[in-house]
């Protein structure tokens, strides 16, 4: 099954979503250079706040932590010493540019936590095989807006569906490392089916996968975690489509595929 991970800094938040079967609490310190490379466009820029991760990995008791740190930058050694010392179970590396800061990171993490790397400028695909060739990575995972945006795309789901990502896969599985990409939205909701996505993880044997904001909770008057939706059920929703996608052919696949593409030629006509 696909590791589902829901990005918050709110400890009210991740409790309710890693009782309901979250995987994973993606908790984001990344800002350097962000406003800039995503200025105009409707994504999140987190704020940099160290100190409330601890109050985060509290309440995390059936999932994982992720923390995305910073890129590779002179105050790196500082940050990723601080973010260690709150016991994530895995920290994430940012737009990465080539081996080296790969490198830099797995020796500044030195195995204290496990590493997901990003792949996400036009760069590190280019570079993919020194990369993919770092001693210490645990996990890649392919950051779509950015490397859409790298790439000159008009939408980033053109990364999925006109093999680019295809490339990326192929070289994670070949190597036999796990990777992950995207966002994905309730069942029966996304620019993009969230059914359809699905089926492209299961194409590819990706492992992991961000839920988009369609997910994201508030806290009631009350300091819980309130949602429009039944979290659980529509995590469970999600679980039921992965079980029909363990048993597609590759015909179905292929099928998907082509839907894929289909609902992206539409999105760029439009």
């Amino acid at each position: 099954m696909l590791k589902l991970m829901m990005l918050t800094h709110d400890p009210v938040i991740a409790k309710a979503a890693d009782e309901a079967g979250v995987d994973r609490i993606f908790y984001d310190l990344e800002y350097i250079n962000k406003r800039e490379r995503q200025h105009g466009r409707n994504t999140v820029i987190s704020e940099y706040d160290i100190d409330g991760i601890q109050d985060v990995k509290a309440v995390v008791k059936n999932g994982e932590l992720v923390v995305r740190v910073n890129p590779i930058y002179f105050n790196s050694k500082r940050e990723i010493n601080e973010v260690l010392s709150k016991n994530p179970d895995y920290i994430m590396l940012p737009m990465v540019i080539d081996s080296h800061d790969v490198e830099k990171f797995v020796e500044l993490v030195n195995g204290r936590a496990k590493t997901i790397i990003m792949v996400e400028t036009t760069q590190a695909l280019a570079r993919l095989d020194d990369i993919l060739e770092v001693k210490g990575i645990d996990e890649i995972f392919v950051g779509l807006n950015d490397l859409h945006i790298g790439l000159g795309l008009s939408f980033m789901f053109e990364v999925v569906a006109f093999g680019v990502l295809d490339y990326i896969a192929s070289k994670c599985n070949e190597k036999g490392i796990k990777f992950g990409f995207g966002g994905v939205a309730r069942i029966g909701q996304g620019e993009l089916p969230a059914e359809t996505i699905i089926g492209e993880h299961y194409r590819l044997g990706s492992q992991t996968v961000i839920l988009s904001r369609v997910f994201k909770g508030t806290r009631d008057s009350g300091e819980k975690a309130s949602f429009d939706f039944d979290l659980k059920e529509e995590l469970e929703k999600i679980r039921a489509r992965e079980k029909e996608c363990e048993c597609w052919s590759e015909e179905q696949f292929n099928e998907n595929h082509r839907l894929v593409k289909d609902y992206v030629k539409r999105v760029l006509e439009n």
